[in-house]
């Protein structure tokens, strides 16, 4: 019942906004605004002095580090997001749930992919009332995980379609700076 609640919820979200702290393996804290557009696209823009900015424009996650001069891409369906950005969220194919754990105030839905083409897994963590999503922790194929808390988390938008298309700067004609 747990599982079918948060896949009703998750489907039901259109677009939505909010900040979110982001804890990494090391301890690491970062913040930033997060935000959602279904299907496909999320925005995670950390604030300075991180600055990095992580997109997905619905086929790809793109990530620009401006302190390192780094872009990187990967498919987004090589990643554990793909599971809650996926135009229909089928927690019942596709998607193996491994673990469903209450609390008190809510509960966390834990789950891979079933191909195991995003490698690692997704744990989705819910408040009961109002129902809403508060957070994730991403564990990869490696056994690192990060945490993500969300707060202020609620419907936004519609977002322009540019927040979620990352370029990267390298590629950027000289004219079009």
């Amino acid at each position: 019942a747990l599982v079918t609640r948060a896949r009703d919820y998750l489907q039901s979200l259109s677009t939505a906004k909010g900040h979110f702290v982001q804890t990494d393996s090391h301890r690491n804290v970062t913040h930033g605004t997060f935000y959602l557009q279904r299907p496909g696209k999320a925005r995670f823009a950390y604030d300075p002095p991180s600055g990095i900015i992580m997109a997905s424009n619905g086929a790809v996650v793109s990530v620009l580090n401006p302190r390192l001069k780094t872009f990187d891409s990967y498919p987004l369906g090589m990643t554990p997001l793909s599971i809650f950005l996926a135009r229909d969220i089928r927690l019942d194919r596709g998607v193996v749930v491994t673990r469903v754990e209450r609390q008190a105030d809510g509960f966390t839905v834990v789950a891979r992919d079933r191909k195991k083409e995003a490698e690692g897994q997704i744990a989705l963590s819910f408040s009961n009332a109002p129902l809403s999503l508060t957070g994730w922790t991403l564990t990869d194929a490696q056994g690192a995980a990060t945490h993500v808390t969300l707060t202020d988390f609620g419907p936004a938008g519609p977002f322009d379609r540019s927040l979620f298309d990352l370029r990267n700067p390298a590629r950027v004609a000289p004219s079009a700076r």
